[in-house]
């Protein structure tokens, strides 16, 4: 999906990543068990950060603090998925990135809504660091 075809209301996506649901996902109901909209996500964000180089170094790695998924009506298989994802805000040392999961021929078909917070710690001791230039550049566009 290009950004200029984002409807009206929707923030600028910073990386939209194409997804094919498995067989595999499915669950007894035969529709994605919920769990696999978390994978999905996961799998969205590191698409996106291939992209952004010097995110992580031995000093500054990102770890998941907070989830928040909003399941809107159930994925069915087969489906092509897109994964937007936005910059809700930066703060000193994370990130709050808003998602959407929508079926990649029609982005009205809306999945799944919410945000994630990553926040870049020193592995070595547990604390939280500044987040990467890069990172703070590619979320805000530059």
């Amino acid at each position: 999906m290009d950004n200029a075809d984002a409807p009206a209301n929707q923030p600028r996506a910073l990386f939209v990543a194409s997804i094919g649901v498995r067989w595999r996902d499915l669950d007894a109901f035969n529709h994605v068990n919920n769990s696999n909209y978390l994978t999905y996500l996961e799998e969205a964000r590191l698409q996106w950060l291939r992209h952004v180089p010097g995110w992580f170094d031995e000093q500054s790695m990102p770890v998941l603090a907070a989830s928040e998924i909003n399941y809107r009506r159930p994925i069915e298989w087969p489906a092509q998925l897109h994964v937007e994802l936005t910059c809700e805000r930066l703060g000193n040392s994370s990130i709050t990135l808003a998602h959407r999961i929508v079926d990649a021929d029609d982005d009205t078909q809306l999945y799944s809504d919410g945000k994630v917070v990553m926040v870049w710690m020193n592995p070595a001791t547990g604390k939280p660091v500044p987040l990467p230039r890069s990172i703070r550049d590619a979320a805000e566009g530059a």
